[in-house]
């Protein structure tokens, strides 16, 4: 049952479909296949936000809206029909979406990265939805108005093209207000701050000479070119991201639609959506490689200023390990006197007593402290050590709880059974599990992080999950960190890998052989 989070958005979604599918009947032909179809991109947008799983939900709602509008005549003979026509494309909607959420959390999820999915599952969903009506066209052509096998061609064209362009247009802006109201300060899409105003100038220049050309080419009997606009749009993506290509988009497109919702023939109409659909993918496609290739730079960058603070880390290490040198032996003498002192005033004034006590327990506690830093700063911190798997959690668990604060995260950390041993490198492991807590704090959907250690037969299975709703921009170092993790982690004899359930729950796991007991 959905939640009452995810009522609200289906009362909302069905207002949504209702004034959406309104609007495609201007664009409508032969059958009843829309070419322009925004409600498509309301479709997709929910599904990617809130997970597949919402889509029986969704198809009650969209027969709701059929139902009011007198589409879905309750004393027809061919009402299975009917219903599986208004059923069919939000079923195939998704299990596209639930496929591609698999695929991207599975073994391909290092090449399927955001915005991949999305921009996969928004050219594939209307396409498997149009592929999915092929049979019923085909037996019963009566009911969607064609004759001809030209016709039934036509007619499915007509409605990928129609899904693909409401996907595109609307699913994308839709998402990034729904990452925006997810109460995160950073933007939901990159911009680009470097922007100069000879830069606008000039791709605004070149987006209308885009235009202009091709109607120029239109009117002079030579059919619609929509290159000179695709190299536009593309220009402007491969300048500015996603977010300046979506803006381009909106305005080839308000320019197209009202032209196209006159009278005329299906295959006229087909033909110049088509070329939309056209502009609109590579425009798309276009942008979303310029913010990959940004934030590839963004990671090398402070890849490079780790490693120049690698570097600082390691003299100061040097310099720490002369220094505790120095204070090594006068601090054992004094917990060794101090323990003493302890031990003869045991029976005299109770205050001098106590007194001792204290001297004693702060002296042994400053001799630990030593002697951690020394194996930290010496060559005992390279050399793998038993570690409670406990211990490892509740560090990085204390040390990520003031960052997971500072972003409105609640971090939860379920019990570890206390005898897990793993041989390990505390330091290094430590910095993998926080690189992995740091992403998700970073990219979780619902404000909650979870931090958990079972056991997996003769492995330990260290688990850090979140829900994720939406592509989340990644922020600089995500990549780099995942990076490191794993090649800690393999280092240590384990494995790292990530997975994404259809309902955007997000898993990234690390599995590492243990060793021993717990004494």
């Amino acid at each position: 049952m959905p939640d009452r989070r995810e009522l609200g958005l289906l009362v909302v979604y069905a207002a949504g479909f209702a004034g959406a599918h309104w609007m495609a009947a201007a664009w409508g032909g032969d059958g009843f296949y829309s070419v322009w179809y925004p409600a498509a991109g309301l479709r997709l947008a929910l599904m990617w936000y809130a997970g597949a799983r919402l889509t029986p939900s969704i198809a009650i709602v969209e027969l709701a809206v059929n139902m009011a509008k007198g589409i879905f005549p309750l004393d027809s003979s061919d009402w299975p029909l009917i219903l599986m026509g208004i059923w069919r494309p939000v079923f195939a909607y998704g299990g596209t979406v639930a496929a591609i959420r698999w695929l991207a959390g599975g073994a391909r999820a290092s090449v399927l990265i955001p915005p991949m999915p999305f921009s996969l599952a928004a050219v594939a969903a209307p396409n498997v939805a149009a592929l999915m009506a092929l049979p019923q066209s085909l037996l019963r052509p009566d009911m969607t108005g064609v004759k001809s096998m030209h016709d039934v061609v036509t007619s499915l064209s007509a409605f990928a093209v129609g899904d693909l362009l409401g996907v595109l247009i609307l699913a994308p802006p839709l998402l990034w207000i729904a990452e925006w109201l997810m109460s995160r300060p950073r933007p939901p899409f990159q911009i680009y701050s470097d922007i100069s105003w000879l830069a606008l100038v000039e791709s605004s220049a070149l987006l209308l000479g885009g235009i202009v050309i091709t109607d120029t080419m239109a009117r002079a009997g030579l059919g619609v070119q929509p290159m000179p606009v695709i190299f536009a749009v593309a220009w402007i993506g491969l300048r500015f991201g996603r977010a300046a290509a979506w803006g381009a988009l909106v305005i080839v497109t308000m320019l197209m639609l009202p032209y196209t919702a006159h009278h005329m023939t299906t295959g006229a109409r087909l033909e110049l959506h088509l070329a939309l659909a056209m502009v609109a993918v590579v425009g798309y496609l276009a942008g979303s490689f310029a913010d990959a290739q940004r934030q590839a730079r963004i990671d090398l960058e402070r890849r490079d200023r780790l490693l120049f603070q690698a570097e600082r880390l390691k003299t100061l290490r040097a310099m720490s390990v002369a220094v505790i040198h120095e204070i090594s032996q006068p601090l054992s003498t004094l917990a060794i006197e101090a323990k003493h002192l302890h031990a003869i005033t045991g029976i005299s004034d109770p205050e001098i007593a106590e007194s001792a006590a204290l001297i004693d327990r702060k002296a042994a506690t400053l001799s630990n402290l030593v002697r951690r830093l020394r194996r930290y700063g010496g060559r005992a911190v390279d050399e793998p050590t038993p570690l409670p798997v406990s211990a490892l959690i509740e560090s990085v668990a204390t040390l990520a709880a003031p960052e997971a604060k500072s972003e409105g995260v609640m971090l939860k950390v379920d019990p570890v059974d206390p005898d897990l041993l793993v041989l390990a490198q505390e330091v290094e492991l430590a910095q993998a599990v926080m690189n992995l807590l740091r992403n998700a704090i970073q990219a979780t959907g619902d404000a909650q992080v979870r931090l958990s250690a079972v056991k997996a037969g003769d492995q330990v299975q260290i688990t850090v999950s979140n829900r994720h709703y939406v592509d989340i921009v990644p922020r600089a170092g995500m990549g780099v960190g995942t990076l490191i993790a794993r090649a800690i982690v393999e280092a240590h004899g384990g494995t790292l890998w990530r997975d994404m359930s259809a309902v955007g729950d997000v898993r990234a796991m690390i599995s590492l052989p243990l060793t021993g007991e717990v004494a």
